[in-house]
């Protein structure tokens, strides 16, 4: 395998799911370093999901795992609004500056919207709402609603700080971070007119329709956000200086060449690209094959199969520190997460009576996974943090 056919495959969503399975292959031989699995455990996992998603969407009618979301209905009505015919492409830059902005929230943080005092995951996502309504990401005076490069590129840490509400009292972690991401999107922006014309994130509607006018398959959508936005992750793995973005290096993964020991996650271009196709779709783009997508290795899904009893972490460290994002601990966690994640949505569609077509991964994710990692931290541990500390630098 050259160094370009390495880089190419590592971008697509098959080297992550063929990564993660080879890593689970080895756990299930009992020869990985930090987890033991105990499959006989997974109908409990399977139960919970069931149970939350009947009581989330009692009618099955589930959406599509994405940002959109978590912005509350309410919210999301108002803005549509406001964007008037040009809504395609602000709900897109919305979506980007959202998701990027994603990064571990702490247990301590909270956005205060009116009278409601929001946290987690759910919180970021107001706060950047907000902040788009007020036009921090714009420097477009005529088009405060949008994203533009050379607004992201001269962000304001105190503006940011501010938009966020994070303070002494209530500091949000990885504040640098952040910054630092989205001013790197700004440059990004720049570097990558075809995916990006016009130095936006909406352009990227344009360049869809260009290359897939009828249909985008999904497998296609990533590549593209990985390719573009790649560039915009710190201290990440680099083959023949090309930034590869969410990459680890784990010892069962497999491999030859220069993708030898690389596992591919792509965490947050998946979380963008499940959150991309609502908007897509709404603006005539339907995605083709949403399957090949894979689950999303974070600590709400990874964290509901160390509690229910799935993943057995083989020493007291893996509880007892947070551990950096790229060691091997944590590489190995999400890697079985990935895998799981797919047994878990196949179990999930027999037990509701529901194909995959009728449910596919991305709304048994909704339904469903993230929702039951939560509830189940949040009946172990005060506050529902994850069995497993990741260390928050605001960028994954």
């Amino acid at each position: 395998m050259t160094a370009a056919q390495a880089i190419a495959y590592l971008r697509s969503p098959l080297a992550i799911r063929a990564r993660c399975e080879a890593i689970y292959e080895a756990g299930l031989a009992g020869t990985l370093e930090h987890f033991r699995i105990q499959p006989e455990a997974l109908p409990a996992v399977v139960d919970e999901v069931v149970r939350v998603t009947r009581e989330r969407y009692p009618e099955l009618r589930i959406p599509v795992y994405g940002r959109i979301n978590q912005f509350g209905a309410e919210r999301v009505a108002a803005l549509d609004a406001r964007l008037g015919d040009d809504r395609a492409r602000g709900w897109i830059e919305l979506v980007v500056v959202s998701v990027l902005l994603d990064a571990g929230a702490g247990e301590q943080w909270t956005y205060r919207d009116g009278d409601h005092s929001i946290g987690g995951s759910e919180g970021l996502a107001v706060a950047s709402l907000r902040a788009f309504e007020a036009g921090v990401f714009s420097s477009d005076p005529a088009r405060p609603l949008g994203v533009d490069a050379g607004a992201l590129a001269s962000l304001d840490h105190a503006r940011l700080a501010a938009a966020l509400q994070s303070s002494g009292q209530n500091l949000l972690p990885g504040m640098v971070g952040r910054i630092n991401v989205l001013r790197a999107l700004g440059a990004a922006l720049v570097r990558t007119p075809t995916y990006f014309p016009g130095g936006r994130p909406g352009g990227l509607l344009d360049y869809f329709r260009s290359i897939a006018p009828h249909q985008l398959p999904a497998a296609e959508l990533l590549t593209t956000l990985v390719e573009g936005l790649s560039p915009i992750w710190p201290g990440g793995v680099v083959i023949e200086g090309q930034d590869l973005g969410d990459v680890g290096r784990h010892r069962a993964a497999g491999g030859s060449g220069p993708s030898e020991g690389l596992v591919p996650f792509h965490g947050q271009s998946q979380w963008l690209a499940y959150s991309l196709l609502e908007p897509l779709e709404r603006a005539g783009l339907p995605i083709a094959q949403p399957e090949a997508l894979t689950g999303l290795a974070e600590d709400r899904h990874g964290g509901l199969f160390v509690d229910l009893g799935v993943l057995v972490p083989k020493h007291a460290r893996a509880r007892a520190i947070s551990h950096p994002p790229r060691s091997e601990l944590i590489v190995e966690w999400r890697a079985l997460t990935v895998a799981l994640l797919d047994r878990v949505a196949t179990s999930v569609r027999e037990r509701l009576g529901a194909s995959p077509l009728q449910m596919p991964l991305a709304c048994v994710l909704e339904g469903g996974t993230w929702a039951a990692g939560r509830a189940v931290a949040g009946r172990l541990r005060p506050g529902g943090a994850p069995p497993i500390r990741i260390e928050a630098d605001g960028t994954s």
